[in-house]
Order: C-alpha cells, then sequence, then structure tokens
C-alpha cells in the first residue's frame, strides 16, 4: 500500500514529536501517538491507530533506552520486575480494548489524557534513595509494590494501546523512592516491553498498519537524538517543559474526547 506524500511526511513529523518528548519529559510522546495518527495524519480507525502507535512507542522506547543505558542510569532489576508484572496487565488490557467500540475507545481516552495532563500539573516530589536496589534483603519490601504497580499500569497501557511512561515514572517512585532521574531511564524499560505486548496483540488482529509504523519510528529516532543533544541544555527547566505538557495534553484531550464522544453518539 502506497502513502501520500503529505501524510507520509506527517507521519514522520508525529514520530519525531512522540521521540522528542519521550526524551526530554521521560513520558507523555506516546499518549499523542493516537491523536496524531487519527487527527494528523489521517488514520480512520482508531483500533488501527492504537496497535500502530504501540508498535511505533515501543521501537522509539528501545532507541531511547540505549542512551539512558550507556550513561547507567537504568535500574535494570526493579525495571525488569516492574515490566514483568506489566507485560501480564497489558495483555489483558489490549484484549479489553479490541473488544470496545472504536469511537468510545476514543473518548476515553481523551478523557485519560485529561486525567493523565492533571497528574502531571499536580506531580509533586522527588526520590530519596539514589542508591535503591532489588536485592535478596530489599525484596520483602520492594516486590510487592513493584509488582502491583506494574500490574496497574500495564493494564491501562494494554487498554489504551500507549507505553505508559507518564504513568511508569511516577509508580517507580512510589514503589521504590528513587529519583526521578533512574526512574525517566528505567521506565523505557517498561515502556518497550509494554507497547511490544500491546502491539503483538494488536497486530495478531490485523490493527497495525506497518507502512506508517516505519515512518513513526525514522522520525522518532530522530526525535530521541535531537532529545539526547537538548536534554542536558534544558535540565534546569525540566519542570517547566513537563507543566507547559501537560497542559497540552489535557487541551488535546478535552478535544479528542469530545470527538470520539459525539462520534460514538
Amino acid at each position: 500500500m502506497s502513502i501520500a506524500a503529505l501524510p507520509a511526511a506527517l507521519a514522520v513529523m508525529s514520530g519525531g514529536a512522540i521521540g522528542l518528548v519521550l526524551g526530554l519529559v521521560g513520558g507523555g510522546g506516546s499518549i499523542l501517538a493516537v491523536p496524531l495518527l487519527v487527527y494528523v495524519v489521517g488514520m480512520s480507525s482508531p483500533h488501527v491507530a492504537i496497535g500502530t502507535a504501540a508498535v511505533a512507542v515501543a521501537l522509539n522506547a528501545a532507541v531511547g533506552l540505549f542512551g539512558h543505558a550507556r550513561q547507567s542510569t537504568v535500574k535494570w532489576n526493579c525495571a525488569l520486575v516492574f515490566a514483568a508484572a506489566g507485560v501480564i496487565g497489558s495483555a489483558l488490557g489490549a484484549t479489553a480494548g479490541k473488544a470496545m467500540d472504536g469511537q468510545r475507545l476514543l473518548a476515553l481516552f481523551g478523557f485519560a489524557m485529561i486525567a493523565v495532563g492533571l497528574s502531571m500539573l499536580l506531580g509533586k516530589g522527588n526520590g530519596s534513595d539514589p542508591s535503591v536496589r532489588l536485592t535478596r534483603v530489599s525484596a520483602p519490601y520492594l516486590l510487592p509494590w513493584l509488582l502491583s504497580t506494574g500490574l496497574g499500569v500495564g493494564l491501562l497501557s494494554g487498554f489504551f494501546g500507549i507505553g505508559g511512561g507518564f504513568l511508569i515514572v511516577p509508580a517507580l517512585m512510589l514503589a521504590t523512592s528513587m529519583p526521578i532521574t533512574n526512574a525517566v531511564s528505567s521506565s523505557l524499560v517498561a515502556v518497550t516491553a509494554f507497547g511490544l505486548t500491546t502491539a503483538a496483540s494488536y497486530a495478531a488482529s490485523g490493527l497495525v498498519d506497518w507502512n506508517i509504523v516505519g515512518l513513526l519510528v525514522g522520525g522518532g529516532i530522530a526525535g530521541s537524538f535531537a532529545a539526547g543533544r537538548l536534554s542536558r541544555r534544558v535540565a534546569t527547566r525540566k519542570n517547566l517543559l513537563t507543566r507547559i505538557f501537560a497542559v497540552g495534553v489535557v487541551v488535546v484531550g478535552a478535544i479528542v474526547a469530545s470527538r470520539g464522544w459525539n462520534a460514538g453518539a
């Protein structure tokens, strides 16, 4: 299937935006993917948009993870346990999402965007334990938190076809008290795992546009590298960037919810 020049360019630009936001904010890029695919690129099926976004977000997150791993900021044991629990939730959530009417799902997606944006605006605090590690000694109190929060975030991620980084970062901080720098890096492990799980479910149902995936990933790689160059320069303004982005998420969420609800009425 050939892709017209304009939609192709818009898909590359959308991928760039996703990669840039993932790299700078540590989450939230995936929440933009579905609205970008539906309202900018012009995908007619919300289900195909969700499946396509899940593949692209997972691959973009994997690219970003490589850079963070080189900086040794990933708490691997905590991240892998969290991701393992979330994969189970993501698979269950994706099954539920596919069974729902597309426009109703889009409306719920919009409401979720509003909730996410507000939670980002109201988010407080930072982790207080930069040396936290999942070991035999710490497992009795860390494992229950990592498994329960991972499962819950995974369910939401699979249902809406999103990476869930905006939820994973605060969840990791809540479960382990790791600093936000480590939480952002570690979250990409789960974003990759959740995205691939959701993508596999949608791909098995034929709900992925692979041509668009390639364009999104290409743009996302460029966005990730740009974020890497910018991240140190804007480190002191990260909170401001997050809040500006959160306001945008709330506004876009309101538009998506309104359109999806009216279309499904």
